[in-house]
């Protein structure tokens, strides 16, 4: 299991409203490169994001599905890239200040081969690539702000 931590110069509305677009998924989410289609009611539970990842030729197409959702503040997905597997992603949003709020984002391997490489090494590159996965979220959220010129702290972490 990979945690990544950062805390966000947004507050979790910005946050939400980016996680609440289905659509903006390939500009954030490292690896995925097009979106194919996205529930009108996204992100209610059971509904699904069709998305595509890897570098063409390569590309796999598969989806990603809402388990349960509380708006403002966790996400949980079911996550599919077939045949490489499956896995869950956890998004956890903390208010901590005016424009601030802790992003978590748990990812783990559930199904497939990728199961082979839950261990230590797969943990730390899951983790390098959600640091930069919430990265792309905070632009994003920070783009929905009329002041958005002092950052604040930023800090990842893996577990």
């Amino acid at each position: 299991m990979s945690t990544t931590t950062r805390l966000m110069n947004a507050d979790p509305q910005q946050v939400w409203a980016v996680l609440s677009n289905g659509w903006s998924y390939s500009d954030w989410v490292v690896g995925t490169v097009h979106i194919r289609d996205v529930a009108p009611d996204w992100p209610a539970v059971g509904t699904r994001i069709h998305h595509k990842a890897g570098p063409w030729p390569f590309s796999l197409k598969d989806s990603s599905t809402v388990l349960s959702c509380e708006p403002g503040r966790d996400l949980l997905l079911k996550v599919r890239l077939w045949p490489l597997g499956a896995g869950t992603v956890r998004i956890t949003l903390q208010e901590v200040g005016p424009r601030a709020t802790r992003v978590t984002m748990v990812e783990e391997f559930t199904d497939g081969p990728m199961l082979g490489v839950r261990n230590a090494l797969g943990d730390t590159l899951l983790h390098y690539r959600n640091r930069e996965a919430l990265r792309r979220l905070e632009d994003l959220a920070v783009g929905h702000t009329s002041d958005a010129s002092t950052p604040v702290a930023v800090r990842s972490g893996r577990s």
